[in-house]
């Protein structure tokens, strides 16, 4: 793929996400790895309104070097780059179910959300950690991010959203999508006896679908 190409994917995929309410004004950002460096969502710019050759490039340090300012939240992507080497793009959402997940304070923090369907752990992984809250845009949430990273494909930052990583971009976007599916349904089915994944179903998936 052409990097003319992953510029149209990353504005089509942003716009479809924005279109169905998955991030709202100019909430939530976007970025995929490149041979020589990093596409991002600008700062302020809608999901829906992205222009591809208004996207931020970045070089290989995460040096701004064309096309409109980067997302403030540029940090938060880093630090999955650095902590997962196969990560190929990050996609950070307001999407309202994960960040009503996110809003609740009796959750297990290091998984809110159980094993309910197989394509959830297929594309987000066996665990899924709550970050506590930090103001948007602090640059702060780099090493928990990060560290959390090592262990996880996505997390949950407190009272604000979900950070999902993928092999590539539309990884990335599927598996963000699936997150909020799975917390739509942990929330319908919050304080229901609900029938979970067993342990050895959720290492049959992993096994199977890495």
């Amino acid at each position: 793929m052409t990097e003319d190409d992953t510029r149209a994917l990353l504005v089509a995929l942003a716009a479809s996400l924005f279109a169905r309410g998955f991030s709202v004004g100019s909430a939530g950002n976007i970025s995929v790895r490149l041979p020589d460096g990093f596409l991002i969502t600008p700062t302020n710019s809608s999901l829906g309104h992205l222009q591809p050759a208004r996207l931020s490039r970045l070089d290989d340090g995460f040096h701004h070097v064309a096309g409109d300012k980067p997302s403030k939240e540029v940090f938060m992507h880093r630090a999955f780059y650095a902590a997962r080497p196969e990560c190929g793009a990050v996609v950070h959402l307001h999407s309202t179910m994960a960040t009503a997940v996110g809003c609740l304070p009796d959750v297990n923090p290091d998984n809110p959300i159980p094993p309910l369907t197989p394509y959830f752990v297929m594309r987000v992984g066996r665990r899924m950690p709550v970050l506590r809250y930090y103001r948007p845009g602090d640059p702060a949430m780099e090493p928990a991010i990060a560290a959390a990273a090592r262990e996880a494909r996505a997390v949950l930052l407190a009272n604000h959203g979900p950070v999902v990583s993928g092999r590539t971009l539309t990884d990335a976007v599927y598996a963000a999508e699936e997150l909020e599916e799975a917390a739509k349904l942990f929330l319908l089915l919050r304080g229901a006896d609900a029938r979970l994944l067993s342990p050895a179903q959720v290492e049959d998936l992993l096994s199977t679908f890495g």
